[in-house]
């Protein structure tokens, strides 16, 4: 440990207070998608504080990509800080973006309540209060070496709870995650202060519809029920796709235990003509029902058979079933991503582990995937780890939090990080 990183890190310690209220102020954007609410304020705010440190801010607005809209302009921050020489950049890259609060909330979601030693609200933990571990990480680094080599650069992007593609995916694409402008990237993404993240799962999202032709309720002979094509192809999911994914376990090293194997999810299930108005049903045949499915998937397992496996139970369904017919549309697939565990990014994030909280730290995957999967598949850039305070199963629950203390302590690791790459010469 030389002087000058343990200056960072005892101005970390100095600015707790600073690391709370940020977190605080971030949660108070509600910038809840969809539909992708507050995103403009909130990265201003970003750009407004780190400009004050020297940074470059460009706001970069994913103009045409899904959602998009000048009454919801999909608004990315990005921050850079060129050093007093040449060297490598290294890139903090958190979301802006949160799901829906749903019900269940005992503190208000977007007050940023302090108790017992914890942030609360709607994207503390996931990621609010990662991102304000890196900007105090880079800011107390900064103030103790002025003349790091290389660049630091910041990044709030958008829509990573949708997929992305307002976000990293915009930028990715136009070359904001590639070399030569970057050479290393942390997510402070929440996967618990003792461990590295290293990739995540595949994802498969599709629609399924089946269809059937209206007819009058009292005379469901006359027509023909999309919803009871629908229940075959759940049954045929629970007889013979479900039992299959469960049988297939991941070398990856994906936390929680039951996320090492395969998984499908039904997201949604709509049909029929619903209520009509006043609560009042409508006495007619459903003449279409749809479902969202969702399928995580092994780096064991190609995208080609992960369609197939559902395609081919809905065609021996349409040669087998009288009057079955259907329409699949695909929603997201990407691949699975994996960097390698020994690489310069994954060790220098370890080791600072091990320093900082005196744990050998786990290295891990996660069940659901996160912006790496743009940075590696569209950027190229493989050097990439996901690194922040936050316990992954708070996510998206009800009275989410952050701890204060686990957010000290991954902005001391993000600081040695951030120190040990900036001067790393092979």
């Amino acid at each position: 440990m030389t002087p000058t990183l343990q200056q960072a890190l005892d101005r970390i310690d100095d600015r707790v207070d600073d690391l709370v209220e940020l977190t605080r102020d971030l949660i108070r954007f509600p910038t809840i998608n969809p539909p992708g609410e507050a995103y403009q304020p909130c990265a201003e705010y970003i750009g407004k504080r780190l400009s004050k440190r020297d940074f470059d801010v460009e706001y970069v607005r994913a103009v045409g990509a899904p959602g998009d809209s000048d009454a919801y302009p999909r608004v990315n921050v990005i921050a850079r800080r060129d050093g007093s020489g040449p060297g490598p950049c290294v890139h903090f890259n958190g979301h802006l973006d949160v799901v829906e609060v749903g019900s269940g909330w005992t503190v208000p979601p977007f007050d940023g309540v302090v108790k017992d030693n914890k942030v609360y609200g709607r994207g503390a933990c996931d990621m609010k209060g990662g991102l304000a571990s890196a900007i105090i990480a880079v800011e107390a680094l900064i103030d103790s070496d002025p003349d790091y080599p290389g660049a630091i650069e910041i990044s709030g992007t958008v829509d990573e709870e949708s997929g992305g593609f307002g976000g990293v995916a915009f930028l990715a694409e136009r070359g904001w995650f590639s070399t030569p402008r970057v050479d290393h990237v942390v997510i402070p993404e929440p996967l618990n202060v003792d461990r590295v993240c290293i990739g995540h799962r595949g994802v498969w999202w599709a629609q399924i519809e089946t269809k059937g032709r209206i007819a009058h309720g009292s005379m469901p002979f006359l027509g023909d029920s999309a919803i009871r094509h629908m229940t075959t192809v759940l049954e045929r999911f629970e007889q013979e796709l479900y039992p299959a994914l469960a049988k297939r376990i991941s070398d990856m090293p994906v936390v929680p235990d039951g996320a090492r194997q395969s998984t499908m999810n039904i997201n949604s299930i709509h049909g029929g003509q619903g209520e009509a108005h006043a609560g009042l049903p409508t006495p007619c045949v459903a003449d279409s029902c749809r479902v969202i499915i969702d399928r995580r998937f092994l780096i064991e397992e190609s995208l080609e058979q992960v369609r197939s496996e559902v395609v081919d139970i809905l065609e021996n369904l349409a040669m087998s079933r009288p009057y079955f017919r259907y329409d699949i549309r695909e929603i997201l697939a990407v691949p699975a991503s994996i960097s390698d565990k020994n690489g310069p990014v994954a060790t220098t994030t370890a080791a600072a582990i091990e320093e900082i909280l005196a744990v050998e730290p786990a290295i891990v995957c996660s069940p659901g995937t996160y912006d790496q999967k743009h940075i590696d598949r569209i950027g190229k850039l493989k050097d990439c780890v996901a690194y922040g305070p936050g316990q992954l199963d708070l996510a998206h629950q009800p009275d989410e939090w952050v701890g204060i203390e686990d957010m000290t302590a991954a902005a001391k690791v993000m600081a040695l990080v951030a120190s040990r790459l900036l001067r790393r010469t092979a």
